[in-house]
């Protein structure tokens, strides 16, 4: 009887081959932290969405041919929301981060934009690809983000508005 060698058994697992990068492409995305202030507690709010992948996440897109990423938030903001007016206060950050896409890896920057919510900001209208939308109190937007480095911004534009008295 010949023994199992054990070392080949993790070596399978420890050197699972993913595919080759065959490319790099960097990507620019541009969004907004859209906020508000409630009717009845005057506390702020935070407009999160939920993507079909059911995390909770900003509104955000990729910024277009010729068009400035303060434009794209705005843009963006629209199309994901429904949200008709709004006021692009000022440019909170960017964040950098990389994902595989296939054979392709992406150098993806966001930039980030405080954006109050004007005129009737109940009414949404959602794309058909997110799960839900929803304004939540700011400590409550912060604890649902998916992504930490959002979260931080999140924290960054309260201050913000505190200082601004927005």
């Amino acid at each position: 009887m010949q023994r199992p060698k054990p070392i080949q058994g993790i070596k399978k697992l420890a050197f699972k081959r993913r595919p080759v990068i065959d490319e790099v492409v960097r990507e620019t995305t541009s969004g907004g932290i859209v906020f508000r202030r409630n009717t009845k507690t005057d506390a702020v709010e935070i407009l999160l969405m939920q993507d079909a992948k059911n995390r909770w996440t900003i509104p955000k897109g990729h910024v277009e041919p010729g068009e400035e990423p303060k434009q794209t938030a705005e843009r963006e903001i629209r199309e994901e929301t429904g949200l008709k007016e709004m006021k692009v206060n000022s440019w909170l950050g960017k964040v950098n981060f990389r994902y595989r896409r296939n054979h392709t890896l992406v150098l993806m920057t966001m930039h980030i934009y405080l954006v109050e919510g004007l005129g009737d900001t109940d009414k949404l209208h959602p794309e058909d690809w997110l799960n839900d939308i929803k304004w939540l109190p700011a400590a409550e937007a912060v604890d649902k983000i998916a992504y930490d480095d959002i979260g931080k911004l999140i924290l960054v534009s309260m201050k913000k508005i505190r200082e601004g008295k927005l």
